[in-house]
């Protein structure tokens, strides 16, 4: 049996030739394309067979992609969602995996690379792509925890909050130089080298839950 997509973008040419593409793919069709996240709500509000996978647009009118996503993660948050966009930023990215999107990717990828992010959504739960990740390159879950401080910890769940670096300071009592040693410190030792890499390692390790 074919895995059902749903394509969200606003973009007729592009969801149009994305479909095309999806249902080139073995076992994979695309049961709707939607030009706004309203019109994937309507479509779940109707009880409509609900899709194996959503590809979904951040910048789209009406509703966009994270206020998609913020009412699929309250009203559905079993949903897998894979983001396809041209929006490359790290906010973007970070507020996007919080929200409980299972990989982010670029319009620009090659489809090979597409097709392997798909298969990986539906087999393992998520994908994440270089875009995303260089992320995490940790397997040992145990001792990287193993080797968080108590204020570690605390800042990096701080870290996956909508606070800037000098309000984590405040917050934590802290000078901004010192939150600066902490980002520093723990960058090396979860080996990612950004705030989102940060983000998706406290959500792969169940630091910070959806």
């Amino acid at each position: 049996m074919s895995n059902t997509v749903a394509i969200v973008d606003d973009h007729t040419l592009f969801s149009q030739s994305l479909k095309n593409l999806v249902n080139s793919f073995e076992n994979y069709e695309v049961n709707g394309v939607h030009k706004n996240g309203q019109e994937l709500v309507t479509h779940f509000k109707a009880n409509q067979p609900k899709p194996d996978l959503v590809l979904l647009d951040i910048r789209m009118p009406i509703m966009d992609g994270p206020e998609t996503m913020a009412w699929l993660k309250e009203n559905f948050p079993d949903q897998k969602v894979l983001a396809l966009t041209m929006e490359d930023d790290e906010e973007t990215v970070t507020f996007m995996v919080k929200l409980g999107c299972r990989g982010y990717l670029l319009k620009d990828i090659d489809p090979d690379e597409f097709k392997f992010a798909m298969d990986e959504v539906i087999k393992e739960g998520f994908f994440y792509s270089d875009a995303v990740s260089e992320a995490i390159k940790n397997k040992d879950k145990e001792n990287k925890l193993v080797n968080l401080t108590k204020r570690e910890l605390e800042f990096l769940s701080l870290a996956c909050s909508e606070m800037t670096y000098k309000e984590v300071a405040n917050e934590m009592n802290l000078s901004p130089k010192t939150i600066d040693g902490y980002r520093e410190s723990l960058f090396q030792k979860l080996n990612v080298r950004s705030r989102t890499g940060l983000v998706l390692y406290a959500i792969k390790h169940r630091i910070l839950l959806l």
